[in-house]
């Protein structure tokens, strides 16, 4: 009998951070993330391969509608709709209208937006950090932190306590908005002198480890993953047309102007829509939706004919 070929990882991460995440820390059996610039929860997601294994976490999120669809899809994540930073208080937010993923905190980020013809909206929001956060959700062993704010990573890693919250893999994304300038100096001090070491620089991300778990990083390739080697969400076409497409069954049974929605519905508008053996406060349902919405909702920005 001729053996199957292992089913290929399937990826729902920008760069196949999941993946590099994975061949770390596939030994870990629900385990726990903090993941601060979580973005669309599940297009383009760091955390959510590890979310549908059972894991959970503490997603920081502050636009609202996006912070609204984790609290429906990953329901077992502590979400928390604040910004982080350096210490407690109150900052401003330049959230990007439909492009979701270049909302900053920092103004020359915002104006280089601007100049792309990407329009914000200035909002103020409570900022909280890292060793707050850790204090009131984590446990006492946090396996990753990946922390995505386009511009603010060191704020973000300066607001933590390294003695006593220290994630086994840290993830940052390491060059700047537009430019994609290498600013890891910008950050990197804060890490080194925590005790941490860079083990993998994937194009857009640095990998660091702890130095308690450097034997970890003997799993990683000594170059970046190739793209192709995984299956990528972001590949399909829209769900109700793509055959091909994980929930294609499931989309072409609602009426194309809702799949933008599916993410944030709540179950009494959701149930009389969907097929019987479908609950819709089951996380199986919930994720299939929100997958289906990627095309619709921002989490892949497409221009529909």
């Amino acid at each position: 009998m001729t053996d199957r070929p292992a089913p290929r990882f399937f990826s729902y991460a920008q760069n196949l951070e999941d993946y590099h995440l994975s061949l770390l820390l596939g030994d870990v059996e629900r385990g726990f993330y903090i993941d601060v610039g979580g973005g669309h929860a599940v297009a383009d997601n760091v955390s959510f391969w590890f979310y549908e294994r059972g894991w959970r976490g503490i997603v920081v999120e502050p636009q609202a509608d996006i912070a609204r669809a984790y609290r429906l899809v990953r329901p077992r994540d502590a979400t928390v709709e604040a910004l982080c930073g350096a210490e407690v208080g109150e900052a401003v937010l330049f959230q990007a209208e439909r492009f979701h993923g270049l909302s900053t905190t920092v103004r020359q980020h915002a104006e280089a937006a601007g100049a792309a013809g990407v329009a914000t909206v200035e909002r103020r929001l409570p900022v909280t950090t890292l060793a707050a956060l850790c204090a009131a959700h984590a446990p006492e062993r946090i396996d990753f932190l990946k922390i995505d704010v386009e511009g603010a990573e060191a704020s973000v890693l300066a607001g933590n306590d390294w003695t006593r919250f220290r994630p086994r893999v840290v993830v940052v994304e390491a060059v700047a908005p537009w430019t994609m300038a290498d600013r890891s100096a910008d950050f990197a001090p804060i890490l080194t002198a925590a005790g941490y070491r860079d083990v993998l620089f994937d194009g857009l991300n640095r990998f660091y480890l702890a130095g308690e778990e450097l034997q970890r990083a003997a799993r990683l390739p000594a170059e970046p993953t190739p793209w192709d080697a995984v299956l990528h969400l972001g590949e399909y076409g829209p769900a109700h047309r793509d055959a091909s497409h994980p929930d294609h069954a499931l989309a072409i049974g609602f009426d194309p102007d809702l799949l933008g929605r599916l993410a944030v519905m709540e179950a009494d508008e959701l149930s009389p829509r969907l097929p019987p053996d479908h609950a819709p406060d089951s996380e199986a349902t919930r994720a299939a939706l929100a997958r289906i919405a990627t095309m619709f909702d921002g989490g892949y920005v497409v221009d529909e004919a």
